[in-house]
Formats: structure tokens, sequence, C-alpha cells
């Protein structure tokens, strides 16, 4: 197990992805443990990026219950539908928003974050959690941070039982 990142700061954000992905496979690969394999993976994206804030909302019942995550403390507990975590849930879907204060209903945990990702993590085609992702920048998301993320929590996927 590596227990460092080789990052190469000079790349386009895609191949910096490119170049993280497979660390965080190997960094994963062989550990059984989810919280584990979700912490790790939220370091690796805050490690490489710079995020302001980078975690993992775990479905349980009606709820986006708060996981492993890295940066300021945030919200416990997210309705399903509600703000961008619980929409993105709702809809199975990813959900790119350059801008919070301009998404309907918003849930503001740190009135720094300006843009954010979400990204669903599938099981057997069923949500289990999504991979949240702020910025303290207005659109400083875009199709590239899209497309890694999405290949990235496809692999997640396989740590659930």
């Amino acid at each position: 197990m590596a227990e460092t990142l080789s990052l190469d700061a000079t790349l386009t954000k895609a191949e910096q992805y490119r170049q993280l992905l497979p660390q965080i496979e190997a960094l994963t690969t062989g550990e059984p443990d989810l919280t584990a394999n979700l912490a790790n993976t939220a370091a690796a994206l805050r490690q490489a990026f710079g995020f302001f804030w980078v975690g993992f909302y775990l479905v349980k019942g009606d709820e986006l219950v708060l996981g492993p995550f890295q940066g300021p403390i945030a919200c416990t507990r997210i309705r399903h539908g509600k703000g961008v975590c619980g929409a993105s849930w709702a809809r199975a879907e990813t959900l790119l928003v350059p801008d919070v204060e301009a998404f309907p209903g918003h849930i503001a945990c740190s009135s720094e974050s300006k843009s954010e990702i979400v990204v669903p993590i599938f099981k057997n085609e069923q949500v289990m959690a999504v991979l949240d992702v702020d910025s303290d920048q207005l659109n400083d998301f875009d199709h590239d941070d899209q497309a890694a993320l999405e290949q990235l929590m496809q692999l997640a996927g396989q740590w659930f039982v």
C-alpha cells in the first residue's frame, strides 16, 4: 500500500486525475473497510487539488448521513431531495453547480462554499452514498472533474457490501 501520492502539479487537471485515479485504486485495493477507503479517497482528492471540502454522505433510511471527509465541520444529516447532495441522490445523477447560491434549496453548511459537484455512488443500480466536493471559488468544477469523479465513484461502488 502506498502511503504517499505522486502528483505533478504542472499537468492539466484531466492529466492530474489520470495520474491520481490509479493511485487511489492501488491504495484501496485489498482493503475491505469502507470507512478506510472513503477516508483515504477524501484525503487524496483534497491533497491533490486543494478543494475546500471533500467528503461522503451515506444513505441511511431517508437521509444522507455524514461520512468520512476532509475540511471544515459539515452538515450531519441531509434529507432526500434537499440541497445539492439530496438532489443528486434523488435524481441519481451527478450535479455540477457553478454557483451554489443560485441552486434552489442549497444547504449552506459553510458560507465559504461557492461551487460544488456531487457524484452518486451506485451498488446494484441503487445510490449508496454521494461524494460531495466544494470549492471556495465560483465555477471551479467542469466536465473533467465530472468524468474523473464519476469514474472514481464507479470504483467506490465496489467498496459497499
